[in-house]
Parts: structure tokens; C-alpha cells; sequence
């Protein structure tokens, strides 16, 4: 490899890396904008489609190794595996992923169009799309997507509730092809604008950014003002006469004691306490919170739950293993109290965490792992909101709420949204913080408040608007209560999903490939 190849790769990798700062828990939003130009101009700078290959897969590699490091915690720590096997699986998980922007960049480089609008329109439009495709590929890994940076204070959220957290992506990726844009006209490495040939010498560099960086500044400009004019509107409103109390119990059972059979009574004995212990109408106990399957819980011990919630008029929401049958099983929530029971099933599974894919292939994997209630079976995806202590609760578990377009199916006719999660999974690393921006996203989109009820943290309530309204620390045994608005209406993203980003993103790159043949095709 040619050493400038390889100081290319190795700069693009960092900058990758160092993008991970603008996510939680750091919430340095404008940094993503930087690094993603930084990241523009050394791919304008790539040699050959190859090397720009290169670049966006190194790109993509620091962000992910980096930001989601907290794979090689649940597999070695957690699930058993040996420290070398979980950190090279951990390395394959986050390369393959990492594709994606390599072959955002190596389109980016291959089409023949002016840098211009290569970086304006293009680089902007395939790095969005490079973060959808990895939304839905093998099932999906949207973490780290670009957008979520920007939540919930970025100028740039308030694209969200328009286009969701791919339009997010690409309005900041299109901020950030201004700032390369203005930075290679300002240095002259620009390859349009080189003043090479011209016969004339360069111009001073203040002189030369105000003539060359005006256009590129001011869309700049206009992208945030849009976005902050955005986020001022309120999509939703407010449902019924008054909030609702809720009560969210964060029971902090160790990962590493949590599915041993001598530890169950402990554990049930006490989430019946926190339970027992909370006055609001609502109360949310997390994903399993009862250790064993529904049909081998000790008599009595739901209907004390229940007895609690009605004694309060209200219900009580507990995550549960379901068993409906042999080898048939699911990651369940119930609703216990006031109110008829009821269940939602998870639907959206993890590979290697909920359920095992081709088991003929990946047998070894299974024996390797020690991870308990890893088989689920996969729930009906029209699945409806569960009306509790007056609200209609949309519930998704775990990982589910990374799925932006699958929160919404359950939408309009949901109040509120509910992540039902046990992080300790990922240990004290970025992860738990990670996610809780992304339920924060979620309710950016919605225009719903999301009620977070996790083992170990984060639990939290976030407010429609994607603010933090009440916190819990991490890895203590305690509740938090809080008054809680239910919403009705829509957002256009609750309407439209991601189609409306898809197609400004192909308009953007139909755009720029027609405008760039009627500039090459010759006269007659």
C-alpha cells in the first residue's frame, strides 16, 4: 500500500473514531458535523475507487469499533466466551457493518461528476443511505447512525419528526459537505477550482473564502435554521384532562445472578416490594423482570401484582418469558391490575441474543455462549398499543426501539411509548447511555413521551420532545416517579415512515447524476 493510501486510511479510521464523542454520553453534537467533513475531504482525496473504498470502510470501522465495543462485554463477560474469540467476533460483527460506507464511498468515487455536486448532493445522500441499509441488513444494526447524534438538543433534530433519524443523518451530512466544500475553495485543493493554468496566483485566503465559500456557507445556514425552525413546531397533543402518574422500578439484579435458579426468590421477593412500595396508577417493572417462564411463577405472585395496581386503580406492566408450548416461547410483557390482561410479544429478534439463526452453521456459537433464554419465538408484528391506567402504552422491548419504522406501526392510536430493557448485558460501557438516546430519538420522531423501565439503567421518562424529565443512576435498586403526558395526533414521520427520506435521498442523487449529463453532453 502506497504510504499516502495508508495515512488516508488511517486518518479516516480516526475520524471515525473520534466520532463517537458526539453520541451519549458525551453529547458533543457539533463534532460529528466536523469529523463527518473532515471525513468528505479525505475521500474527495482518495486515488482510485478502491482507495475511497477503503477510506469509508475505515471510516466506518473506528465509529463502530469504537462507539460499539460493548459486543466483546456481553460475549466475553457475560455470555462466557473466551477473551480472544469474543474480541475477533467482535471485530467481524462490527467490519461486516462497516461495509456499508465502504461502498458509499466507492459509488461516491466511481461516478464521473463535478466535486461540486458530488459533495453537496451525493456524499451527503449515500452516507444517509449507507446508515439505512445498515437499519435493515441482516436484521439490522442502526446503532450509531449518524443522526442520532444530534439528539434530542442538536439544530438538527428537528428534522426528526419530518423524516426520522435517516433525514437527521442526511441534513448532517449535507452540513458537512458545506464545511468541505468551503474548506478545499478556502486551501485551493479543491479540483475544480485549482488555480493551476490559470496564470494567475491565488487569491488571499480571506478574500478567497468570502468570494468562493458564500453559496456553501449559506445553505449551511439554512439547513440549521430549518431544523431549528422545525423543532419549534408541535406535531402532537396533549391527551386527556390530566398526565399520568407513573412509577418505573429499576430492580438492579446482577446479569451474572439473574437466571440462577437460587437467586429467583430473592429477585421476585424483591421487584414485589419496589412494586408494592410505588403509589402511581402506572407502574413499569423491566424486560424479565420475573426471572422464569409465566407457567413457573409460585402461586400467588401475580395476583399480588395485581392486587396492588387495582388497589390503585391503575396496572402494573412486567417484562415475563411466555411459554406457549414445547420449544415455543416469547420475550413477553403483561399488564397486571385495573385494566383486562394483556400481552405484547417481541417481535423484532436478535441473531446470536434472542433466537439462533442456521444452527446447523453456528452450533459451535451455541456451545461457546452461556446466554439463558436465548430461543425466543418471534411475536405477531401487528401487534396493538396496551391500554393501561387510561393510556394506550405502545411497548417494544429491548432492542426494538432502535427500529424507528417499526415503533410506528402501533401509532397514532398509541398515548405513549414504553422500552421495556436490561442493559447489564453491556456492562458499564457506553451502551446503556447509547441507548437512551436513542428512545430519545424515538419520541423525536413521535411527538410521544417514552417511559424507559431497565434492570440496571438507564430507566428514565423522556418527555415528547426528547428531553429527559426524570432520571435514575445507574446500577442502584430504586424507582422514579413521575407525571407523565399521554399524546394523540401525528408526526409526518409517524405517517410516512422513511419513505420520505428514501426519496429525497434518490431525488438528490437522480439530481445531481442528470444535471452532471446535461454538463457533458455535447452540442448540436
Amino acid at each position: 500500500m502506497r504510504p499516502v493510501a495508508g495515512k488516508s486510511i488511517l486518518a479516516a479510521f480516526v475520524l471515525g473514531a473520534a466520532t463517537v464523542a458526539g453520541f451519549a454520553p458525551f453529547y458533543l453534537y457539533p463534532l460529528p458535523v466536523i469529523t463527518v467533513a473532515a471525513f468528505a475531504i479525505v475521500l474527495v482525496r482518495a486515488a482510485s475507487t478502491r482507495q475511497a473504498a477503503a477510506v469509508g470502510f475505515a471510516f466506518g470501522l473506528g465509529l463502530l469499533v469504537t462507539g460499539a465495543s460493548w459486543a466483546y462485554v456481553s460475549l466475553h463477560d457475560y455470555g462466557g466466551m473466551p477473551m480472544p474469540v469474543a474480541a475477533v467476533s467482535t471485530l467481524i460483527f462490527n467490519a461486516i457493518y462497516a461495509v456499508c460506507p465502504a461502498v458509499a464511498g466507492a459509488i461516491f468515487h466511481r461516478l464521473s461528476v463535478r466535486t461540486d455536486l458530488k459533495l453537496l448532493f451525493l456524499f451527503p445522500a449515500l452516507l444517509a443511505l449507507s446508515d439505512w441499509v445498515r437499519g435493515w441488513l441482516f436484521t439490522g444494526f442502526p446503532w450509531l447512525a449518524l443522526g442520532y447524534s444530534q439528539a434530542p438538543a442538536g439544530p438538527l433534530a428537528g428534522y426528526s419528526a419530518l423524516l426520522g433519524v435517516y433525514g437527521v443523518s442526511l441534513a448532517t451530512a449535507m452540513t458537512a459537505a458545506c464545511l468541505a466544500l468551503i474548506y478545499l475553495r478556502m486551501t485551493g485543493g479543491h479540483p475544480d477550482y485549482s488555480a493551476s493554468g490559470s496564470g494567475e496566483p491565488p487569491a488571499p485566503r480571506l478574500k478567497r473564502l468570502l468570494r468562493t465559500g458564500r453559496a456553501p456557507g449559506l445553505l449551511a445556514v439554512a439547513i440549521v435554521l430549518c431544523g431549528l425552525g422545525m423543532g419549534s413546531i408541535e406535531w402532537t397533543r396533549p391527551h386527556g384532562e390530566r398526565p399520568a402518574s407513573v412509577t418505573l422500578v429499576q430492580g438492579n439484579i446482577p446479569q451474572e445472578l439473574k437466571w440462577r435458579p437460587e437467586k429467583a426468590r430473592d429477585t421476585l421477593n424483591s421487584y414485589l416490594e419496589l412494586a408494592r412500595s410505588a403509589k402511581s396508577r402506572l407502574i413499569l417493572l423491566p424486560e424479565t423482570a420475573i426471572p422464569m417462564f409465566d407457567v413457573n411463577v409460585p402461586p400467588g405472585y401475580l395476583d399480588a401484582l395485581g392486587e396492588h395496581a387495582r388497589s390503585l386503580g391503575g396496572d402494573i406492566l412486567t417484562g415475563i418469558p411466555e411459554f406457549a408450548g414445547t420449544g415455543v416461547y416469547y420475550n413477553s410483557v403483561i399488564s397486571l391490575g385495573t385494566s383486562p390482561p394483556q400481552t405484547y410479544r417481541k417481535v423484532h429478534l436478535v441473531p446470536f441474543g434472542d433466537y439462533f439463526p442456521m444452527r446447523w452453521a453456528f452450533g459451535w456459537f451455541m456451545e461457546m455462549v452461556d446466554i439463558p433464554m436465548s430461543d425466543f419465538s418471534r411475536g405477531d408484528a401487528d401487534q396493538r398499543p396496551i391500554a393501561a391506567a387510561g393510556q394506550r402504552i405502545a411497548v417494544n422491548i429491548c432492542y426494538e426501539d432502535v427500529f424507528g419504522e417499526e415503533i410506528i406501526r402501533q401509532l397514532p392510536e398509541a398515548t405513549i411509548l414504553a422500552n421495556f430493557t436490561n442493559d447489564a448485558w453491556w456492562g458499564r460501557s457506553l451502551a446503556s447511555r447509547q441507548h437512551l438516546q436513542i428512545s430519545q430519538m424515538r419520541s423525536l420522531e413521535t411527538g410521544r413521551s417514552m417511559l424507559r423501565a431497565t434492570n440496571t439503567g438507564v430507566t428514565a421518562v423522556i418527555d415528547h420532545r426528547g428531553r429527559l424529565q426524570a432520571v435514575a443512576p445507574e446500577f442502584e435498586t430504586t424507582a422514579i416517579v413521575a407525571e407523565v403526558w399521554g399524546h394523540s395526533g401525528a408526526t409526518p414521520y409517524s405517517r410516512w415512515g422513511n419513505h420520505a427520506f428514501l426519496v429525497i435521498a434518490l431525488i438528490m442523487i437522480t439530481a445531481t447524476l442528470g444535471l452532471a449529463r446535461i454538463k457533458h453532453t455535447p452540442a448540436r
